[in-house]
């Protein structure tokens, strides 16, 4: 433009490539990612929440323009009553649940049928989905409210769907979901919504009970089959996820104005008194800068590098994306 302020609105100098087919290819992926996650439609059974953040589901819906669609429970408890009645429904949930523990690294360490009653709730979850045309779905009163319906817990039942591609998420926090939403959609593999701790020496543990098998969107990782932790009922996988393996991770924030990202490497995967999947990931950044910089509650984490993705896709909607290295 003849000066020395650019003059361009629609692109910047991130938006030039020389000479390199691998950095048009990244950036396509994050064009792709996002053009995924705007306008997504994902059923909240229970309602929309947002971890006492009230305007968080609005917040989603200015950002992505998701929209989000409200399941109350007396109506899934009417959809569980019925799959329940239907003998066909209750048979295939046996059998899925005896294939799926029989899996190679699969450990039983609960009572089988709440593992039959999660794939029950699987296939009563993949046809809400169903009817309602999309492939994802949040549990609201996750803790409490599905529990005496579903006789089991939505955990395992989470897990599952995730390993089989859809977006499924605990919690109905719609400060996180836009976030995992949009890193599985880049990335092309399952993401773990999970509840972080706080980062010393480097290192910091990563926890939650509803944590994908197939993180990398191929391989099932070894998985202990237990209760969850808080009830100490139903079913709930303790996903051994892989030692040495990098991860992008995503700290949201309440205003869905600052993102931090955070790249890390799985070191150990313990076996504490928190929720069953655990990961303690080490980091680069100094300890006490990530502590000072964390917002938000939940993060999202994923396996790979996908940092550079995140940050190009979020410049579009108005989202600052603050990467710690």
């Amino acid at each position: 433009g003849h000066t020395d302020q650019r003059v361009t609105k629609n692109f910047d100098e991130q938006d030039v490539v020389v000479d390199s087919q691998d950095e048009v290819l990244w950036r396509l992926r994050a064009l792709c990612g996002l053009k995924n996650t705007m306008h997504s439609r994902i059923v909240a059974i229970g309602g929309a929440s947002g971890w006492a953040q009230p305007k968080a589901p609005e917040l989603a819906k200015e950002r992505f323009q998701l929209e989000i669609q409200n399941l109350p429970y007396p109506e899934l408890g009417e959809l569980i009553k019925a799959a329940r009645a239907d003998a066909a429904a209750v048979a295939l949930a046996k059998k899925r649940a005896e294939a799926y523990l029989k899996t190679p690294g699969t450990t039983l360490e609960t009572d089988p049928k709440f593992v039959e009653n999660a794939m029950l709730l699987d296939q009563v979850f993949r046809a809400i989905m169903k009817k309602a045309d999309c492939h994802a779905i949040t549990v609201n009163g996750c803790m409490g409210t599905i529990m005496p319906m579903s006789e089991t817990t939505a955990c395992l039942t989470l897990s599952t769907l995730n390993d089989d591609g859809y977006f499924a998420f605990c919690e109905s926090d719609f400060v996180v979901i836009p976030a995992g939403i949009l890193m599985a959609n880049i990335a092309g593999h399952p993401v773990f919504l999970n509840d972080p701790t706080y980062p010393h020496d480097g290192l910091i543990t990563l926890a939650h009970c509803t944590g994908p098998r197939k993180m990398d969107g191929k391989t099932l990782e070894p998985a202990r089959i237990l209760t969850h932790f808080e009830s100490d009922y139903g079913a709930a996988p303790k996903v051994e996820m892989r030692k040495g393996q990098m991860t992008t991770n995503i700290l949201p924030d309440f205003k869905a104005e600052r993102w931090v990202g955070v790249l890390g490497e799985i070191v150990d995967a313990p076996f504490l008194a928190i929720c069953r999947d655990q990961i303690d990931i080490r980091f680069q950044c100094d300890s006490l800068l990530l502590a000072q910089r964390m917002p938000g509650f939940h993060w999202m984490t994923g396996y790979g590098d996908y940092s550079k993705e995140l940050g190009y896709a979020l410049k579009r909607v108005g989202i600052q994306w603050e990467f710690l290295g």
